[in-house]
């Protein structure tokens, strides 16, 4: 069996490579295993939420992001079924002070991969992980080299085989909300503004999220009961089509033209309950996958880390700090995927049950725009019980 480790990351992503990154600037003996020799784009994850801006701070990797692929979007603006309701400067409005960060995900891993190098990590890539086993030690089958940690971790994302070997039981809700993406080039959106737009009656959202440079990550969103295109029938043309129809100015896509894969998937959660056993963790996608609709994944990522690495700088004792992060990222979790929840309800659900729910709740909303839980922005350390729902939705 080859030396030990302390820490082996199955994935060498934001997940794997920031706690990399940060278990290495504390001293730890880190080892990165990606297959990829080069990242590719998955058509997600290119916006990280002002709580998530906050958490890569609390990493050290805000300044890294600035200094080389994020582009800051200092506005949001929400335009629900054709009126703009928010024009929402966000450092003056969350708890973080900060604006949400855009980026092109291949280049985001990247760099921060490189600095987890930087910061000593060893990073294998174009290697491939046969096995994990947990136990004491865990061990990671690495092509066919067995290697010893005090800690293994699963960030090899939401199909994430760490998390089948390690024996952790998945959860996943019923497909609700399905969603498409594609990165573009042309596109008349201000470059400075987060927009999303919702047609809640058609059971539609579309959001463009500019990266600098004219280049723009656009999305759109479905209800699976509102009549959405078949996965296999996506191409640029209704692409455009249904972001209209969800709000956006056709004008805007006068001069488009495609810079990447368009792509359609299910926003259905899936996660695992206390994402830590015998040795072996999970992080990011592997541990819970949010509906990207809301554009929680990558923040939630960072507080994993951010987690897992405060956990583990606490003590010696690596499986005590294991369930004590397994327990804090559920509490997290479960607050996300609550408020996505209510979201979803709200803006996404069509037919006349919905539409009277917000008929009910939008005059209070237009008087007190705080009436909308702020989770997504502000992060799961905000109030989500009952009374926050209630108030959402002016009962």
């Amino acid at each position: 069996m080859a030396a030990a480790f302390d820490l082996v990351t199955v994935g060498g992503g934001l997940g794997g490579a920031a706690l990399a990154r940060a278990m290495a600037e504390r001293g730890a003996h880190v080892l990165v295993v990606e297959r990829e020799r080069r990242f590719t784009d998955r058509v997600r994850g290119e916006i990280l939420m002002p709580w998530g801006v906050g958490e890569a701070r609390t990493l050290g990797l805000d300044g890294v992001l600035r200094a080389t692929c994020a582009h800051p979007l200092p506005w949001s603006d929400l335009v629900f079924a054709g009126a703009t309701v928010a024009h929402r400067d966000l450092a003056a409005t969350t708890p973080q002070g900060v604006s949400w960060f855009s980026f092109y995900h291949p280049a985001m891993q990247e760099i921060v991969l490189d600095a987890a190098e930087r910061a000593g990590a060893t990073v294998r890539r174009g290697a491939r992980v046969r096995d994990v086993r947990p136990g004491a030690p865990p061990v990671a089958v690495v092509d066919d080299e067995e290697i010893s940690a005090r800690l293994v971790v699963g960030a090899d994302g939401r199909g994430s085989v760490v998390r089948r070997w390690a024996g952790f039981e998945t959860r996943r809700e019923p497909d609700r909300l399905l969603f498409a993406g594609v990165l573009l080039d042309g596109l008349g959106a201000p470059e400075d503004t987060g927009t999303v737009f919702f047609n809640p009656s058609l059971g539609r959202i579309s959001l463009l999220f500019p990266q600098g440079g004219g280049r723009v990550r656009a999305y759109v969103g479905y209800h699976k009961d509102a009549g959405p295109p078949p996965a296999g029938a996506q191409d640029l043309g209704r692409f455009v089509d249904e972001s209209c129809r969800a709000g956006v100015d056709s004008a805007w896509y006068e001069h488009v033209r495609p810079a990447g894969p368009l792509a359609m998937f299910s926003g259905a959660d899936s996660w695992v309950e206390h994402p830590y056993r015998d040795g072996v963790a999970l992080v990011g996608d592997a541990a819970a996958t949010s509906d990207p609709t809301w554009g929680q994944g990558m923040s939630l990522t960072l507080r994993d880390v951010r987690l897992l690495r405060d956990a583990l700088s606490a003590g010696d004792d690596w499986d005590a700090a294991g369930h004590a992060y397994a327990a804090a990222h559920d509490a997290g979790y479960d607050v996300v995927h609550r408020v996505e929840t209510w979201y979803a309800d709200f803006f996404m659900e069509p037919g006349p049950e919905a539409e009277g729910r917000r008929e009910r709740a939008l005059p209070f909303i237009a008087a007190d725009p705080t009436r909308i839980p702020d989770v997504p922005f502000g992060g799961p350390e905000l109030p989500a019980d009952d009374a926050v729902r209630r108030r959402f939705f002016g009962e």
